[in-house]
């Protein structure tokens, strides 16, 4: 989306604001019409004449114009916000959705900085954008306003005002690239001493432990100077609006005052003159020099702040991710077993998928249904690819050729609300946000359902029920902060128990907690209505599950436990690299071993 299209949508989106906008910027321009009037003719048909009366009536219409301006500013300041406000979210909404789409796609933890920083210049935009509108509105009606005035008092004069006008307009409008370039690599710099900075202070210790000091301070110091450098040539440039305000602004005044008594001689008065001047240094001369100072400063900062948004806060139409192909094969038998397919939940046809067009399959011509009930573990190495399966079977991602079907219905033709209760995908860094512990739990649940008797239910089953007695019950304020890693993983999983959906997904969800509490959740999920599929953390996870998809960057086997051990090498050299104490100390106490279901010899 290109940056004019972005501004100009959200302006044409608020169709009734720019109506209420122009129509209060006119009241808000009335002294730029009526002050130049309203002094020539109390000069010259008032107090020159020897109508004082007549004067002051005049100088009462300015002061009533003043005071319309007054009210047209408080409503112009209205109608911005209203244009404004929906801008920042829209912003804000594109910078979110971007990041947890790249977060989606790599299997990766959202970049929360990267969002802080983006939010940052969301927020920049944002006051840029009303107060170019602010200026340049405020400019155009101040324009109007002046040359309408200058010609009804003397058409002779709007050639000396005019003209200084456009060149200085003209000189301030050649220095905007260049201030934009500097602009732009100021942020860039700022952002790079900022990171600087904050990463010795995490270093402080390790710094001083090293004796690195120096080598520090150097490294610190040359970010700092190439800042300082960037903004003294950045402020040698706004020399440049000083001089197109002094051309625009200031020298219509000398050339009026210069062709006085010219203008005399052709029958201007005293009033016509000063009304000129009035109008000139009154309203022109402002005007402009907001303009200049709008626009050489909040325009150029709103270029490079939506250039940084749409750059970095876009969802990627391709990455760069490699990755091998996978075809799923039976370790000992086709697919489709006994329990048939009709009901399954899941079922995958052909998928194959590539982040970017010239990027090696991660998954290709994978085949794989998942009948209602199951329980599968997903193995294989880190960065194999099974954070990929997950998202293509949650609908988060898209394969590039074959079919993905949830109850039988292709997922792409799910709405969200569909895809919300059809399937539920638990990733591995839990989210938990400020509320109350009954909205982080209830709120994936259906309307109605989570009654006090049902969370406690589910927060037994899965095994947060001293976490919940700790926060201090369902009404108690979760502040995210004060959780561990766990104990948001917990919230999460029980969350996700309440839901109505009937399939679970859990993206190693339970990789922060102690092999006995993931051992009761992932049990309390088999025992729960639906379907389950686990993207194994620890190979306990396998030894629960009734089949297993071994994913070995050639193809992946799908089959029980003991077919994996009998069928796929990959999958044996797993679990022979699995620590058996583990194992063992499990077998030798029955209440783990009940929680952790393992096979024992």
């Amino acid at each position: 989306m290109r940056i004019r299209e972005l501004l100009w949508g959200a302006a044409r989106r608020r169709p009734r604001d720019l109506v209420r906008l122009f129509g209060w910027s006119f009241a808000e321009a009335a002294p730029s019409f009526v002050s130049g009037q309203a002094i020539a003719h109390a000069l010259d048909d008032g107090f020159a004449a020897g109508r004082p009366v007549a004067g002051l009536g005049w100088l009462t219409l300015m002061a009533a114009a003043w005071l319309t301006a007054a009210i047209g500013a408080r409503q112009v300041l209205l109608a911005v916000a209203r244009i404004v406000e929906p801008f920042r979210d829209a912003l804000l909404r594109h910078v979110v959705a971007g990041t947890l789409h790249r977060s989606a796609s790599s299997g990766l933890r959202p970049d929360s900085a990267a969002v802080a920083r983006l939010g940052r210049q969301v927020e920049l935009a944002r006051d840029s954008f009303a107060a170019v509108i602010a200026v340049s509105r405020s400019f155009l009606f101040s324009v109007a306003g002046v040359v309408l005035g200058v010609l009804t008092l003397t058409d002779g004069v709007l050639p000396l005002v005019l003209a200084p006008l456009v060149a200085g307009l003209a000189l301030f409008s050649a220095s905007l690239p260049a201030m934009a370039r500097l602009q732009r690599r100021l942020i860039l710099a700022e952002e790079g001493t900022a990171s600087s900075l904050a990463s010795m202070v995490d270093a402080l210790r390790d710094v001083t432990a090293c004796g690195a000091e120096d080598r520090v301070e150097a490294a610190v110091g040359r970010d700092v100077a190439r800042q300082a450098g960037i903004a003294k040539a950045l402020a040698r440039l706004t020399a440049v609006r000083t001089l197109s305000l002094a051309v625009g602004g200031w020298l219509p005044i000398l050339l009026v005052l210069a062709a006085t008594p010219s203008l005399v001689r052709d029958g201007a008065t005293a009033g016509v003159i000063l009304g000129t001047l009035t109008y000139v240094a009154q309203s022109l001369t402002p005007a402009l020099g907001s303009l200049v100072q709008g626009v050489g400063v909040n325009g150029v900062r709103l270029v490079v702040a939506l250039e940084r948004i749409l750059a970095t806060g876009a969802r990627p139409a391709a990455g760069s991710r490699g990755g091998r192909e996978i075809t799923a094969y039976p370790a000992t038998a086709p697919l489709a077993t006994s329990r048939g397919t009709a009901g399954a939940p899941l079922r995958l046809r052909g998928v194959t998928f590539a982040y970017g067009p010239d990027a090696e399959p991660v998954v290709s011509d994978l085949n794989l249904t998942v009948p209602e009930g199951d329980h599968l573990a997903v193995v294989g190495p880190s960065g194999i690819g099974k954070s990929t399966v997950a998202a293509l079977a949650a609908g988060i991602l898209r394969p590039a050729r074959g079919r993905v079907l949830l109850g039988g219905v292709p997922v792409e033709s799910l709405g969200p609300e569909s895809l919300r209760r059809a399937r539920v995908l638990i990733p591995q860094e839990a989210y938990v946000f400020r509320g109350t512990l009954r909205e982080n739990l209830a709120y994936l649940a259906a309307g109605g359902a989570a009654t006090d008797s049902v969370l406690d239910g589910a927060v037994e089953a899965v095994g947060m029920a001293e976490l919940a007695g700790r926060i201090g019950g369902y009404e108690a304020v979760v502040d995210p902060s004060e959780l561990s890693s766990g104990e948001r993983q917990l919230i999460a999983l029980t969350r996700a128990y309440l839901s109505p959906a009937r399939l679970v997904l859990l993206d190693e969800a339970t990789c922060h907690l102690d092999p006995a509490a993931e051992a009761r959740a992932e049990e309390a999920f088999a025992a729960r209505e639906g379907t389950l599929i686990v993207i194994a953390h620890r190979l306990t996870s396998a030894l629960r599950a009734r089949r297993v998809l071994v994913m070995d960057g050639v193809r992946a086997r799908v089959g029980t436990h003991e077919e994996m051990i009998a069928g796929s090498p990959l999958y044996r050299d797993l679990m022979g690299r699995w620590e058996d104490p583990v194992a063992a100390e499990a077998c030798d106490t029955p209440r783990e071993n009940r929680h952790w279901a393992i096979k024992c010899p």
